[in-house]
C-alpha cells in the first residue's frame, strides 16, 4: 500500500545561541520523533542568531545530513528577532517553535499544532501552569513565572497562562498579519504577539505540558524581568494611544470587559510599572545603607503611597481633595499585602544571596500584589458608587 502524500506543512523552528553542545542531540532528536509520528509535512529550521561558539558550523552538517532540516543565519542576537526572520517568510500552514534544551515533552506537538491545522484555533501554546500539566523545575523558578504570568493577567487582562513556556504554534497567515505590530525582539516577543492576538480577538489554544527544568539554562532572569516590565509598559502605552492595532484586517471576535475596565487596565498598568522602577531604584539606593527587609518596608510604603495617588487620578478619574485621606489609609492595605509578600520572598532566600537575587524576589513578590491592588482599588477604594455618597 502506498504511503500518502502529507501536502500539509509545519515549520518547526529552533532559535540558538551558543547551542554548540546540545545542538546535534536535540535535533537529531526532534527530527526522529516527528518522522516517525507526525502526520503531516514538517521542516525544522535551525534559526542561529549571532552565535560566536561553532553552533553555526553544527547546524549546517545538520541541515546536510538530515531532511526537512535546514539552518539559516542571522547577525544579531534574539530570540524574537529570528522568530520573526523565519515566520515571516514561510510558506508553511502552520509556524510553531520550541527550545533546544527540548524541556517540554514532544508528545504534546500534536496536540499543539492539530487545532490550527483544522481551523478551529488561531494561536497555540504550550501551558505549564494549568492542572493537567506536569513541572520539573525549582521553587525560585517557579515563583517567578507564576507571579509574572499573574501580573499579565490582573494588569494587562491577558487570559492565557502561561506566556513564557518556549513551545508555541501559530497559522503562518496570522503570524504574519500581527508580526508588523511586534517590537520586541528578544524574550518578550512571546508574550507581546499573544497579547497582540486577544485584543484582536483571535482564539488561543492552551495544551498542558510536561516540562523538566534545564539546568544549564543560561537566562539572565533578572535582566529578563526587568525587560519584560519594560515591555509591558510600552505595550500598554501603544494601547492608549491606539498604536496596537495590526495594518492587515483579522476576524475580530473581541471579549467584552467589565464597564470602565478596558480604560482603567493599561492606565493602572503605566503607573504599575513606573511605580515598580521607582521602587527598584529606592530599594537599591536604600540597600546601601541598610538591611533588605527595612529597604524593602520603607521603598514599599513610598512608592505605595505614590502609587495611590496616581491611580486615584489618572486610573480612576477622581479629582479633588474630597475623601482622598480615607482613599490613602484604605489604600495602605494593599501596601500590607505587599509588604507581607515581599517579606515572605526575602526570608525565603537562603543567606549571602546576592544582590541580583534579592532584587529578582521582591520584583516577582510585588507582581503577586498586583492583581490585589487592582481589585482592592476597583471595587472597595475607589468605587464610584462609595464616591457618590
Amino acid at each position: 500500500m502506498q504511503t500518502p502524500v502529507k501536502t500539509r506543512l509545519v515549520e518547526v523552528v529552533v532559535p540558538v545561541h551558543n547551542e554548540q553542545r546540545a545542538l546535534r542531540k536535540s535535533i537529531v532528536r526532534l527530527h526522529g520523533y516527528l518522522t516517525r509520528t507526525f502526520p503531516y509535512g514538517f521542516r525544522i529550521t535551525i534559526a542561529d542568531n549571532a552565535s560566536t561558539d561553532g553552533t553555526w558550523h553544527e547546524a549546517r552538517r545538520l541541515a546536510a545530513e538530515l531532511s526537512h532540516v535546514r539552518a539559516v543565519h542571522l547577525d544579531a542576537k534574539g530570540r524574537g528577532r529570528a522568530l520573526r526572520h523565519v515566520w515571516s517568510a514561510s510558506e508553511a500552514d502552520v509556524v510553531s517553535y520550541m527550545d533546544v534544551d527540548l524541556s517540554t515533552d514532544l508528545d504534546a506537538f500534536l496536540p499543539l499544532v492539530a487545532p490550527l491545522m483544522s481551523g478551529h484555533s488561531d494561536l497555540a501554546i504550550g501551558t505549564r501552569l494549568s492542572r493537567g500539566a506536569n513541572v520539573v523545575r525549582g521553587p525560585r523558578r517557579e515563583f517567578i513565572s507564576r507571579a509574572y504570568n499573574l501580573l499579565l493577567r490582573s494588569v494587562m487582562g491577558a487570559r492565557f497562562s502561561d506566556a513564557q513556556c518556549g513551545f508555541k504554534a501559530v497559522r503562518t497567515e496570522v503570524a504574519q498579519a500581527l508580526l508588523p505590530a511586534v517590537e520586541d525582539e528578544q524574550w518578550f516577543f512571546d508574550t507581546e504577539l499573544l497579547l497582540l492576538a486577544e485584543r484582536h480577538g483571535l482564539r488561543i489554544h492552551e495544551v498542558p505540558v510536561d516540562w523538566v527544568d534545564d539546568p544549564d539554562s543560561r537566562v539572565d532572569v533578572l535582566r529578563t524581568a526587568l525587560d519584560d516590565l519594560r515591555g509591558m509598559a510600552r505595550v500598554a502605552r501603544r494601547t492608549l494611544s491606539g498604536a496596537a492595532r495590526i495594518p492587515v484586517p483579522l476576524r475580530v471576535r473581541q471579549a467584552e470587559l467589565p464597564r470602565g475596565m478596558a480604560r482603567q487596565l493599561p492606565r493602572f498598568a503605566v503607573v504599575g510599572v513606573l511605580s515598580t522602577l521607582a521602587y527598584l531604584l529606592l530599594f537599591s539606593g536604600l540597600r546601601q545603607a541598610v538591611p533588605a527587609f527595612t529597604a524593602n518596608a520603607v521603598a514599599l510604603l513610598v512608592t505605595a503611597v505614590a502609587n495611590t495617588a496616581a491611580n486615584r487620578r489618572f486610573t480612576f478619574g477622581v479629582t479633588g481633595s474630597s475623601g482622598a485621606l480615607r482613599q490613602q489609609v484604605e489604600g495602605l492595605v494593599a501596601f500590607l499585602v505587599g509588604l507581607a509578600l515581599t517579606t515572605g520572598g526575602l526570608a525565603l532566600l537562603p543567606a549571602g544571596v546576592s544582590h541580583g537575587v534579592e532584587l529578582v524576589a521582591v520584583v516577582v513578590a510585588n507582581a503577586l500584589a498586583t492583581l490585589v491592588r487592582f481589585l482592592l482599588l476597583r471595587v472597595w477604594v475607589f468605587n464610584p458608587r462609595r464616591n457618590a455618597r
